[in-house]
């Protein structure tokens, strides 16, 4: 099956079967008016059905329907459905209402319910199709998401150990190192804050973003301790980065990558991360230095792969991903509309 979208199999039998059909029925404009009439008949109608169906399809659903506009989408629709109309009409009256000496059809309304019929249902048949295509892909992903999450599941379970252990050996390893070591003491605090979150906070489908933050906020300090005098890191968050919800780890393979592939000179190597929230819109940003001689599409891995898989999963229609690469950096921008109570959502 993936074969046949992929090659737009459905595509060619759509317009195979509604040009067949269309020659089929104007067959006697041969004998009426001549082979040149009937080929200009079916170059006519059949284009301007395809111009207001693949108007719809890539530029009226993607950037009205989809967001939710939906009375701009549908006075938009009917304007493509006017102009198809007003379009053919004037064809009718220039083939039967002159070329065929049809007085009835010299009045340039005569078809107009015709042709308005014609341009609705295949829009909607088109629209139809065009659902079911996406139906079938989002049933795919699904059940993508589900092998993977067994898989990840049963990897889990594999190398488990008693949390319990884990922690009591943190708190001990903590209160063995001295009381002057600070740096070692916070790494350490840092370090089982995020062993915590992700064992136990993280079981849920949407995570508050303070907790989400504060995962990050140690993650970073810990890279920071990692890093030596070489390298400069800046995190910035916006003060309202609060009550709403979202997605937990969604953000942290965006940053890991940062740390992971980072510029080594002997230079400063440079790594921002910016967290910030517009209305319903939460954005994060990340750019760091990178040598061009280590360019093998490293950033490219297996971890953006299945963060883009989640953000259509659980975003679609409502997430922005902006990747920039650079002989010299990498930047990566990714925008969510959140659902939060207390905003209301505008539609853009």
């Amino acid at each position: 099956m993936n074969q046949f979208w992929k090659y737009h199999l459905d595509h060619i039998l759509f317009w195979l079967a509604t040009v067949g059909f269309h020659m089929f029925t104007k067959a006697p404009l041969i004998q009426r008016a001549g082979p040149e009439y009937f080929i200009q008949e079916t170059i006519v109608r059949n284009a301007l059905l395809a111009a207001i169906i693949y108007f719809n399809l890539l530029y009226l659903v993607p950037r009205f329907a989809h967001k939710g506009r939906i009375v701009l989408y549908t006075i938009l629709l009917a304007a493509t459905l006017a102009a198809y109309v007003l379009l053919k009409n004037a064809h009718d009256v220039y083939l039967y209402g002159y070329v065929l000496a049809d007085p009835f059809q010299q009045a340039f309304f005569s078809n107009t319910y015709y042709n308005f019929s014609i341009a609705f249902f295949y829009l909607a048949f088109s629209v139809a199709l065009h659902l079911s295509k996406e139906w079938y892909f989002q049933r795919e992903l699904i059940r993508q998401m589900e092998i993977e999450k067994l898989n990840a599941e049963l990897d889990y379970l594999k190398a488990q150990i008693n949390p319990h252990f884990v922690f009591n050996s943190i708190n001990t390893i903590y209160f063995q190192i001295d009381r002057q070591n600070e740096d070692a003491r916070t790494s350490l605090s840092n370090f089982s804050e995020m062993l915590r979150y992700q064992l136990y906070e993280c079981n849920g489908s949407e995570i508050p973003i303070e907790k989400e933050l504060a995962y990050i906020k140690s993650y970073v300090a810990l890279q920071q301790a990692r890093k030596d005098g070489n390298y400069k890191i800046t995190f910035t968050e916006g003060e309202d980065l609060k009550g709403f919800s979202i997605s937990p780890l969604l953000l942290i393979p965006f940053i890991e990558n940062s740390f992971k592939h980072v510029s080594h000179f002997s230079s400063v190597n440079e790594i921002k991360i910016s967290l910030t929230r517009d209305q319903n819109n939460f954005q994060l940003t990340v750019h760091n230095t990178r040598d061009h001689r280590r360019m093998n599409g490293e950033h490219k891995g297996i971890g953006l792969a299945n963060v883009r898989r989640r953000l259509e999963l659980l975003y679609p229609h409502r997430h922005e991903l902006t990747i920039g690469e650079s002989p010299n950096a990498f930047d990566i921008q990714l925008t969510l509309r959140i659902n939060d109570p207390s905003v209301i959502i505008t539609r853009s």
